[in-house]
C-alpha cells in the first residue's frame, strides 16, 4: 500500500477528540490534521513526537493533512492509521502472497452474523471457505512485544466469538493481526487493558481460530506486509484476582 501523495514532517503538539491533532510544520506554521484512530495511541501522541503527514484535498474534506506515521527511536516507524492494515492484507490476499490463505475467490466487508461483517471471505480451490478479520496493532510496552488491544474493545471479542462459530460449523477462520511498527518482533494479547478480550481470545483459539501476526515494513513510501511473527502460545486470559 502506497501513500497517495508524497509525506511531509512534523511535530505533534497534541491528539484531542480522538480524530484531531494539532501540529507543527517544518516551516513553523501551525495545522490541525486528521488522525484517523480512534484508539488510545499508547505511547504514540507524545506532544513533540515527530510524526509525518500526507496532505490531502477533494471535496469534503476539511482538513488538509492526515496522520500517517510516528517516528520511534532508534530509527524505527509506526503507522498509526487504523484503515491501513485491511489495505495491505487485502493486497497481499489478492496477491497470494500470504501461505494457507490463498484462495480462487475473495471477498471484502462480506456478512458473516446478523449485524456483523468480517473483513475478508476466501473460497479456496478446495477446502471450506476462510473467513478473515484483521486487527491493527502499534502498541509496545516491553521487550520486543507488541500488543493488542490498547484499550477496551467490545467489538474486537464479539468478532473472535462469530469467528468460533463458523469453526463450529465446519468452516475455517483467521483472526490476522498485523503490527504496524517496526521495532517488534512477537505478539501477545495486553490481558491487563482488555481482561474480556483475553478470555475471547483464549476461547476462539481453544475452538480452533487460527490467530496469525505479521510484521510490516514501514517507510515515508508505503506499508507492505512483512514477514510473520510468533503468537504467545500461552493463555492470554489474565488471572482471576
Amino acid at each position: 500500500m502506497r501513500f497517495q501523495t508524497p509525506l511531509v514532517p512534523g511535530r505533534l503538539l497534541r491528539r484531542y477528540k480522538r480524530f484531531l491533532a494539532d501540529v507543527v510544520l517544518e516551516d513553523g506554521r501551525e495545522a490541525t490534521a486528521h488522525c484517523p484512530n480512534p484508539g488510545a495511541m499508547l505511547g504514540l501522541a507524545d506532544p513533540g513526537a515527530r510524526i509525518w503527514l500526507e496532505p490531502v484535498a477533494g471535496r469534503g474534506r476539511k482538513l488538509p493533512l492526515s496522520w500517517k506515521l510516528v517516528e520511534l527511536p532508534g530509527g524505527h516507524l509506526a503507522g498509526i492509521d487504523t484503515g491501513v492494515p485491511n489495505r495491505v492484507v487485502g493486497e497481499a490476499l489478492a496477491a497470494g502472497a500470504i501461505p494457507g490463505l490463498e484462495a480462487a475467490s475473495l471477498r471484502a466487508e462480506v456478512a458473516i452474523a446478523p449485524g456483523s461483517r468480517a473483513d475478508f471471505r476466501l473460497e479456496p480451490a478446495s477446502g471450506p471457505a476462510i473467513w478473515v478479520e484483521v486487527k491493527n496493532v502499534h502498541l509496545r510496552r516491553q521487550d520486543d512485544w507488541a500488543e493488542f488491544p490498547d484499550c477496551v474493545t467490545t467489538r474486537g471479542a464479539r468478532h473472535l466469538a462469530v469467528l468460533a462459530d463458523r469453526v463450529r460449523g465446519g468452516e475455517r477462520a483467521v483472526m490476522l493481526y498485523l503490527v504496524q511498527r517496526t521495532d517488534c518482533a512477537r505478539l501477545r494479547l495486553a490481558a491487563d487493558l482488555d481482561p474480556a478480550y483475553a478470555r475471547a481470545f483464549d476461547m476462539a483459539r481453544a475452538a480452533g481460530v487460527e490467530m496469525r501476526a505479521f510484521s510490516t515494513r514501514i517507510d515515508r513510501a508505503g506499508v507492505t506486509l512483512g514477514p510473520a511473527m510468533p503468537v504467545d502460545p500461552r493463555p492470554q486470559s489474565a488471572p482471576a484476582a
